[in-house]
């Protein structure tokens, strides 16, 4: 690791509330990589860093047609109301990475790969570099082989799009990472396959700053992102009940939605979220 990469880990560990600019090297396994300079902030504690990521959103592009000044990041401790899909809200306890990102995405939403799909693709990159197996759950969970061989759920994903009249003008993230915190029945930690050491937030901060820069250099290959989604697919009955009997997955869009077969027949089911 370079010296940026040690300076964000120290900055990441003390100082409630600090901001910083940091640059940070390519992320593995994605030639068109380049050094990105992130505006980060650290908080102890805070009711949602998707939240926290509007207000400063709105403090630095308050006309609607204001671009994005660079790669946004916000993370927290610990959250109180941490958000997720279709509106959910949870208690995310300190021990883990609780972020809310801000990216940089092509304009075009055709040349564009799904956010949800390349950040996950990024992470699931980082930790396998660990020596871990991931896998992608669609629509929005990482899942990890847990002690007894099951997978279960290690990171959940929260992306949407900020759009204007058609147009990207960038790409949200929210990720919670279970690193040596307590988890409910069904999800898993890295302190249980990396041991405390290495499953510290501070450390695993970096690593969730390397996948989304993966992600954004792959952001204009949505074909190669979802190729490489699709390597990590795991699909249950539930992903796709509410198209009704006789479906079966069938793989991925480039969009990100799950297709599903029936015969001859395709549909595509997409996943739900907030527009933002």
């Amino acid at each position: 690791m370079n010296g940026a990469l040690a300076r964000e880990r120290r900055r990441l560990r003390h100082g409630p509330d600090h901001r910083a600019d940091v640059t940070l090297q390519p992320a593995p396994a994605c030639p068109s990589a380049t050094p990105v300079t992130w505006r980060l902030r650290s908080l102890p504690v805070c009711a949602s860093t998707e939240i926290e990521l509007d207000r400063w959103l709105h403090r630095l592009t308050p006309d609607p047609d204001d671009p994005l000044p660079g790669p946004l990041a916000v993370i927290a401790r610990r959250q109180r109301f941490g958000r997720g899909q279709q509106g959910r809200h949870w208690s995310s306890p300190a021990g883990g990475v609780w972020l809310s990102a801000a990216l940089p995405w092509p304009s075009h939403p055709s040349l564009a790969a799904a956010p949800g799909l390349a950040v996950a693709v990024g992470l699931a990159l980082q930790l396998e570099a660990l020596g871990l197996e991931l896998r992608l759950k669609w629509p929005n969970d990482l899942l990890l082989a847990s002690p007894d061989g099951r997978p279960a759920k290690l990171a959940g994903l929260l992306p949407r799009l900020r759009l204007r009249g058609g147009t990207i003008r960038w790409a949200r993230i929210g990720i919670g990472l279970n690193g040596c915190n307590p988890v409910p029945a069904g999800a898993t930690n890295l302190r249980s396959s990396l041991g405390l050491r290495r499953a510290q937030p501070h450390r695993l901060a970096t690593t969730v700053l390397m996948a989304l820069e993966w992600a954004m250099a792959a952001a204009a290959e949505p074909t190669w992102v979802r190729q490489l989604a699709e390597q990590r697919l795991l699909v249950t009955p539930q992903s796709w009940q509410a198209a009704g009997d006789g479906w079966q997955p069938h793989g991925l869009a480039d969009d990100g939605a799950l297709v599903l077969a029936r015969g001859d027949e395709r549909q595509r089911l997409h996943r739900r979220f907030e527009p933002d």
